[in-house]
């Protein structure tokens, strides 16, 4: 097999490819960063940086260097040496969407030549890689996998906002479908991060991604049901939770909030279970249970800002309903399957005015029919219930203690005697 010397290509420069991108420059690489969305790449270009994780300094520099080259336009990756595919892999009326794999993988397939490796990172079902991958990149081509070109998985695990654990310092896990592609995987992301840890198969890794994620959607939808009764009973979860945390071993700390959201914790449990469903006509019970409770939460919240209001005797239609914050994640701009959109459609259809507010959301992805606010005294006492949906570090949360409108707060995070907690 002959190593190609062209540049990496990093397909989709969104929260998972852009920081790669940027590692891969640091480290040295030529980059490619594409991404379909022009607005995107237009702003990439002009040194902006739309995801939290990346300043637009980082960006300016990466641009400065000559290294880095964004564009909507596959023609700029001909001859190159190393792929890796970041793009989104939604539901599709429940169904898993590989549509946007598909289609990076045919593009790619067309440039693809002898000694160059393809990697996939985003999230899917176990057999992906080697099921629907390979025979696009080997039809396109017309060359072999594992003996004229490399492929292999490696999940991401960016998460978004944590200053602790980055995209640097995160242990990697790496798969190819044979031992060559493997070792040139590994040999890549070596270069980019502190850890590797190679898996047998792409199946595997593929895997791995979907368990750690399942993980943590089934103890979320623990909590989330806990909170619900708990409620009702009458009793504070949020200080049994604190409590609980206390203990050094045998308990992980989940907390309750509004639902889930983002590219992972709504879809990756889904690609399981459905795979389960198809190979081996059973059903992953956890993972539809904690899809039931969490798809629900949004529904839990809509009725408890109905019982706020009702209190004050003021119904929910016509009402001024304000949210703070609608990103699905603390410090990020990500609205991708947030609770906040599944609310503001429950709202909408109740009756309700819809405000918002979120500085950290761009303006092409913005909710249609929510009016976009700034976060202050004024916003807050003109509104008739305020709901706290995602507790940004930059939201002065006095605010809402201070105000004399109704707050419902799905974090725990405000204080005062016009807050209910969720």
């Amino acid at each position: 097999m002959n190593n190609a010397s062209g540049p990496v290509v990093v397909v989709g420069q969104g929260y998972v490819g852009l920081p790669l991108a940027m590692r891969a420059v640091e480290v040295g690489h030529t980059v490619v960063g594409i991404d379909l969305d022009v607005t995107r790449a237009q702003a990439l270009s002009r040194g902006e940086s739309y995801v939290e994780d990346v300043p637009a300094e980082v960006v300016r520099d990466a641009l400065d260097s000559g290294r880095y080259s964004p564009t909507s336009d596959y023609a700029a990756a001909e001859g190159f040496s190393i792929a890796v595919i970041t793009v989104p892999t939604p539901l599709k009326e429940t169904l898993p969407d590989l549509s946007f794999i598909e289609s990076a993988a045919k593009s790619l397939a067309e440039r693809l030549l002898p000694g160059a490796t393809v990697v996939l990172e985003s999230t899917t079902y176990p057999g992906t890689t080697e099921e629907l991958l390979v025979p696009i990149l080997e039809k396109g081509s017309g060359l072999q996998a594992g003996q004229d070109f490399s492929v292999g998985y490696s999940p991401e695990r960016i998460d978004p906002g944590n200053q602790t654990w980055t995209f640097e310092n995160t242990p990697k896990v790496v798969s190819g479908i044979d031992e060559d592609s493997l070792e040139r995987i590994d040999r890549f992301y070596s270069s980019l991060v502190e850890r590797t840890v190679p898996v047998s198969t792409p199946k595997e890794a593929e895997l791995t991604k979907l368990l750690e994620n399942t993980f943590r959607h089934v103890n979320i939808a623990l909590v989330n049901e806990l909170a619900i009764f708990a409620h009702e009973l009458g009793v504070n979860v949020w200080e049994s939770i604190d409590a609980a945390s206390t203990k050094p071993f045998g308990f992980m700390k989940f907390t309750p909030g509004p639902g889930v959201g983002g590219h992972c914790l709504p879809v990756d449990p889904s690609y399981l279970s459905w795979q389960v469903k198809r190979k081996l006509g059973q059903n992953f019970r956890f993972v539809e249970l904690a899809n039931d409770v969490n798809d629900h939460m949004p529904n839990y919240v809509l009725q408890r800002a109905g019982r706020v209001l009702n209190d004050l005797g003021q119904p929910l239609r016509g009402s001024r309903v304000l949210l703070v914050g609608l990103a699905y994640k603390r410090d990020t701009g990500d609205i991708r399957e947030s609770p906040s959109l599944r609310l503001i459609d429950l709202l909408q259809e109740s009756g309700a005015v819809v405000l918002g507010t979120d500085d950290h959301v761009e303006d092409h992805r913005w909710p249609i029919g929510v009016e976009r606010v700034s976060f202050d005294a004024e916003q807050v006492g003109a509104a008739d219930l305020v709901i706290l949906i995602t507790d940004h570090s930059s939201f002065d949360l006095d605010v809402l203690r201070d105000s004399a409108t109704s707050v419902l707060d799905t974090r725990n995070r405000a204080r005062g005697d016009n807050v209910a907690v969720l």
